[in-house]
């Protein structure tokens, strides 16, 4: 980075420093780190504590039948707003529209703490989701326009290391806000954190000038990919458990989400700024690494939902302690995620990370799906690390490689459409693995159970089998076992899929240095 020069001033760069005195510019790159991942902690937590503290906002505000609007609305504003939040912050500036992300998110955090009936809560949830969108969004882009690709590797394993807490901490920090100081603080947790990301970005946050862009944002295509994500989020969500998969809700649902993707795709040809521009998609890597991305969502989060219902079910576990469950896979995903970030930064190559990373997603997958009601807890850990393992590998290379793909100008664009992919494949991945594990476990308790077996006999929890006969219990746990085979298997499938798009990534030289890792004034 020696020919690297200071945007206010032309004072010398911070490499023609003499050797041995501290760089002002690495400092302030962690002190933003610091605030990014802090940012990152608040999107990937809310879900989480929210999760834990469901049965009792339900007992406190009623509508039950209306229970899954609360995820379901936070999760479609989320992945809608993905795109659009990527598109503006190339547009008008990264920090201006990030800094606008974090305030909706509050907005909507402190709305749903003071929701006084379901409806309320399922509204200014997507408020909430709406903000959450650009959080993400605006982390990735921030990082990719601060820290050059080849330095990125680095900070793998912090941002590995906060999904990390955030899946263990998640459901522990949630039921001790729901016993201890109520429901609506499971939303208010959030204003703490929020404030200290708000202060610390704005203060220390500072990124190269840019000229607001002249073109109007491309609203036919925002509205046409909104409308075709939430169809198609709406179809994963309902289809299996509110409506039959081939029922007329489905069939239209799916019919309006095709066409307004087709639609999105002829207007984005068409598009002084489109949304998302098409000719990424030109480049091979970008393509692949969308691919992996959208695979390792699929599995990701099967594997969250579905762990640990086995493990209580089968093995006996408290739900109480749900995080700690997932605690090999997470902890083996974390370590494999810094090793892999350091050998990036050190050598440059990346090929090997992807390709190793779906073979031990792969494998770690079909270990899993050989579980049964004989397997140790021991065991299903190794397992849990072998999939962590492989999911290591992939979770940031993934980005960093479609971030490297893209020119500078197109950074929030690239980061948005690799979240949403992700977002995508595991809203896929939920509906395909829950519609087989529920189809499975039903057959399963119909010819073992008997009169045991219910139409909701895949959603027993720990108090409702304990009260089951030992033979109903049985069947039940042979029938979780049966479920959690299946389901991992499409995720096998899933994992080759995403090593076969990853052996064809070429091995493009990192960038070493840009401009956006200048010192310049804050946008």
């Amino acid at each position: 980075m020696s020919d690297l020069k200071k945007a206010a001033g032309g004072k010398t760069a911070v490499a023609d420093r003499p050797v041995g005195k501290p760089e002002a510019p690495q400092r302030s790159v962690r002190v933003v780190m610091f605030a990014l991942m802090i940012t990152m902690l608040l999107a990937m937590l809310d879900n989480l504590i929210v999760g834990t503290a469901m049965p009792t906002i339900v007992g406190d505000l009623g509508g039950l039948e209306h229970l899954s609007w609360v995820v379901t609305a936070y999760t479609l504003a989320t992945a809608a707003s993905t795109p659009i939040w990527g598109k503006l912050g190339d547009m008008y500036g990264r920090k201006g529209i990030f800094l606008t992300s974090i305030v909706i998110f509050l907005i909507g955090s402190v709305l749903s703490g003071m929701a006084q009936d379901m409806g309320q809560l399922i509204g200014f949830r997507a408020v909430q989701g709406l903000g959450a969108g650009g959080l993400m969004v605006g982390v990735m882009a921030i990082i990719g326009d601060l820290v050059p690709p080849r330095e990125r590797g680095k900070y793998q394993g912090m941002m590995a290391g906060v999904m990390a807490v955030a899946m263990i901490g998640g459901p522990l920090v949630g039921g001790t806000i729901t016993d201890h100081l109520g429901w609506r603080w499971s939303f208010y947790i959030n204003l703490p954190l929020g404030a200290v990301a708000l202060a610390m970005v704005t203060i220390v946050l500072h990124l190269p000038k840019q000229k607001a862009a002249k073109a109007k944002v491309d609203y036919l295509g925002a509205g046409l990919l909104t409308l075709g994500i939430t169809a198609i989020v709406l179809v994963t969500t309902w289809g299996g458990t509110e409506y039959d998969w081939n029922s007329a809700m489905i069939m239209e649902l799916s019919a309006i989400g095709i066409a307004s993707l087709v639609g999105f795709l002829f207007v984005e040809t068409k598009a002084a700024e489109p949304i998302i521009p098409l000719h990424i998609f030109r480049n091979r890597n970008f393509t692949l690494m969308s691919v992996v991305g959208f695979m390792s969502g699929f599995v990701m989060f099967g594997a969250v939902l579905f762990l640990p219902l086995y493990q209580q079910s089968v093995q006996g576990a408290s739900a109480t302690n749900s995080g700690l469950l997932l605690l090999p896979m997470l902890l083996s995903m974390m370590v494999v995620s810094l090793v892999a970030g350091r050998v990036t930064t050190s050598t440059g190559k990346y090929k090997a990370f992807p390709v190793a990373g779906s073979v031990l997603m792969a494998t770690g997958l079909f270990l899993l799906s050989q579980m049964d009601v004989d397997t140790t807890r021991f065991t299903s850990g190794i397992y849990m690390a072998v999939l962590g393992a492989g999911m290591g590998f992939l979770m940031q290379i993934t980005m960093l490689v479609a971030q490297n793909s893209v020119e500078m100008k197109d950074m929030g664009v690239a980061s948005s459409a690799t979240t949403l992919f992700r977002t995508l494949g595991s809203s896929f991945g939920v509906a395909i693995m829950g519609a087989l594990f529920t189809g499975r476990v039903q057959d399963e308790m119909a010819a073992r159970g008997g009169g045991a077996a219910t139409e909701k006999s895949a959603q027993l929890d720990a108090a409702s089998l304990a009260k089951l006969p030992d033979a109903a219990r049985e069947a039940y746990q042979f029938a979780v076992s049966s479920g959690t085979h299946i389901a991992f298997l499409v995720g096998v499938v899933a994992g080759l899929l995403a090593l076969f798009a990853s052996v064809f990534v070429k091995e493009v030289p990192l960038r070493g240095a840009g401009p956006a890792t200048k010192q310049a004034e804050s946008v």
